[in-house]
């Protein structure tokens, strides 16, 4: 009998912006959690629901034999996922849930009939977690750190938070074979001439912007050894052959010396590939930093510019200037690689004013593309916590995401989308 079947509440099939974009990644968290479990000697199932019709992860559940059920949770899969773990539980499945998502309403899913939640790191709570409820069944986990659960007597208990794996080279790589990871390269080499795979040399963020969750790692930056790297990036080229790859890092270039030599080491081996990342433009302003990235075969980097307006900057304690933004974006076109920007409308307090300064902003600096979101409050974030009461629901919890929080003051969305338009025409586009 399997000791975890894995899943996550994503179907490309049922959405239709990723359906015209097609740039899907496989899901990495998960693939950690099935490497570290299988090599400590327990047998774990992945059903990958990213191709999958919803029918055959469905059949899956009602088949069995029914165990225990581990299901990724984020901003967006709510619904989905609370489809799962109904459909789970009416087949006999213990259900654990991890991610961001259900960190942050721990009791409202042990409400919808989750039988755990899992926060933060999932590796070493699940290889405790997994025995223990085998022993002791969902009602009497007390002291196994990282989990919410609900008691005999109905109550909620959230026991302490596990302290976060200190030597991330300890982890055994993602357990990339454990899916189709070869479908993925090959639909973006369909959809878009070039396969991708996707990969992360480190864990965690230490910045403070106030409207990002940090419900998994905290505020922390772990860094993996540039030859485990080095290592676990030769064997995706030679397994998978990808014309790129995607260095999921939050923040790519945060530590200089490591970027040094991993590019050092990268060059000794004599493996080039062409890859895009996130970085941070105050992380941007040394002309050896980028060049490094150049001379690496970064093609495009990602720039959370956010605003135009130093004064909407600093309200969102970003820790960036809206200089180094230009400073950052034009250093990376000068190397040859392009920039992707980030950008936020609708920030508490934004004016007309701060629109225009963002606008203009995009026209000086001209990024090769921009992508926009209106801001929303995450739960669990500095900047829920600053609009309290203007926070108000604009559907059931179990039919809503933390995107369908209606904050009073905020402009409405006809006002954006002309926003966007404005931009749009402010870089030729």
């Amino acid at each position: 009998m399997t000791d975890l079947l894995l899943t996550h509440g994503y179907f490309l099939s049922e959405d239709e912006h990723e359906r015209k974009v097609m740039k899907p990644y496989p899901p990495l968290g998960l693939l950690y959690i099935a490497g570290y479990l299988k090599r400590a000697g327990m047998t774990v199932e992945v059903f990958d629901s990213t191709f999958a019709p919803r029918a055959d992860l469905e059949s899956r559940l009602a088949t069995g034999p029914a165990g225990a059920l581990g299901i990724y949770t984020n901003l967006t899969t709510r619904k989905s996922v609370l489809d799962i773990v109904r459909r789970a539980k009416a087949s006999g499945w213990t259900v654990v849930l991890g991610g961001p998502e259900s960190a942050n309403y721990s009791a409202e899913y042990l409400q919808h009939g989750a039988d755990v939640v899992v926060f933060g790191e999932g590796e070493e709570t699940l290889k405790e977690l997994l025995p223990a409820l085998a022993a002791r069944g969902p009602h009497r986990l007390h002291g196994v750190l990282g989990t919410a659960f609900t008691d005999d007597g109905g109550a909620v208990v959230t026991n302490l938070g596990r302290p976060q794996i200190k030597d991330l080279d300890a982890l055994p790589w993602p357990d990339r074979e454990a899916i189709d990871t070869a479908r993925y390269v090959d639909v973006w080499r369909e959809h878009h001439g070039k396969g991708s795979v996707n990969l992360i040399t480190a864990r965690g963020c230490p910045y403070r912007c106030n409207w990002c969750s940090h419900a998994v790692f905290g505020f922390t930056h772990r860094r993996r050894s540039v030859i485990s790297c080095a290592d676990e990036l030769a064997h995706i080229v030679e397994r998978y052959r990808p014309d790129q790859v995607w260095y999921a890092d939050d923040v790519f270039t945060i530590h200089h010396r490591w970027l040094f030599d991993y590019a050092a080491e990268l060059e000794r081996r004599h493996l080039r590939i062409p890859f895009e990342t996130i970085s941070r433009a105050d992380r941007m302003l040394k002309d050896d930093v980028v060049k490094t990235l150049a001379d690496m075969g970064c093609w495009r980097i990602w720039i959370g510019a956010e605003s135009g307006s130093q004064r909407i900057l600093d309200a969102m304690q970003r820790g960036v200037t809206v200089e180094q933004v230009l400073h950052a974006t034009r250093s990376a076109q000068q190397h040859g690689i392009h920039v992707g920007m980030f950008l936020m409308w609708g920030y508490d307090g934004e004016t007309e004013a701060d629109i225009d300064a963002t606008i203009d902003l995009v026209r000086r600096a001209a990024p090769d593309v921009a992508l926009t979101t209106v801001a929303y409050p995450i739960k669990g974030t500095g900047f829920f916590d600053r609009l309290g009461d203007r926070v108000g629901a604009t559907k059931d919890w179990a039919d809503a995401t933390d995107r369908d929080y209606e904050v009073r003051g905020q402009r409405s969305r006809d006002f954006y989308r002309e926003a966007d338009r404005r931009l749009r025409q402010a870089i030729g586009r």
